[in-house]
């Protein structure tokens, strides 16, 4: 296996990203689960975006969201519905305990 492979069989452990997200983790640097601790998903968004040339779909930014969360909290800690890329949309942060309410993210006046 080439250590792409293994790189893209990393990555797709986590909860949303399949081959090609993957594929899009490693166009800007990303080689593994441990490299996206630390790092910010709008930044990898923007690279990405800088990279292909063009803007790409907005999921995209909820899925790195989703992937910093797995990559930063430790596996008992992680919770089930912070681990689905459609509850990190803008404006809304998944709940803390499942069954829990979402919380409105406040935007800060002049932002």
């Amino acid at each position: 296996m080439t250590a792409e492979e293994e790189s893209i069989r990393e990555l797709t452990r986590i909860p949303g990203v399949g081959r090609s997200i993957a594929a899009d983790l490693l166009s800007i640097g990303i080689r593994g689960i441990a490299d996206l601790r630390g790092e910010g998903p709008e930044e990898l968004y923007e690279r990405l975006n800088a990279r292909s040339g063009s803007g790409q779909d907005r999921c995209l930014l909820y899925v790195f969201r989703c992937a910093v969360y797995y990559a930063e909290t430790p596996e008992p800690d992680r919770e089930g519905d912070r681990l689905k890329w459609w509850n990190w949309k803008d404006g809304t942060r998944p709940p803390r305990k499942p069954g829990g309410k979402y919380t409105r993210i406040r935007r800060r006046s002049g932002s």
